[in-house]
């Protein structure tokens, strides 16, 4: 067990023109060129589509071995896995960038 005292949460302050607070972690203007729609919507999409409800646990038995659980994901947990995963798969995507002499 610890001795510190717990962590307050903190939370950020939100974005002044979409008064979200997601929108500040990702470049809105690109989405907004792109997809020539409100990008907010096509966040809160893209989050709501890849948001699990189940997530799996080791857990051990009483012979010792382990197996998987799946345990249901609270919204807090799973919104957080699914901007982790949605931030990890744009960073994979591998963009070419030409230069012009």
């Amino acid at each position: 067990m610890s001795r510190r005292g717990t962590a307050e949460k903190r939370t950020a302050k939100p974005d002044p023109i979409f008064r979200n607070r997601l929108v500040n972690m990702v470049p809105v203007k690109k989405i907004q060129q792109k997809t020539e729609t409100n990008p907010l919507l096509v966040l809160r999409q893209a989050i709501r589509r890849v948001t699990p409800n189940i997530g799996v646990k080791t857990r051990r038995n009483k012979k010792g071995s382990t197996r998987k659980v799946p345990i249901e994901i609270g919204s807090k947990q799973g919104r957080a896995l699914a901007i982790r995963w949605l931030l990890e798969a744009s960073k994979s995507v591998r963009v070419e960038i030409s230069l012009s002499n």
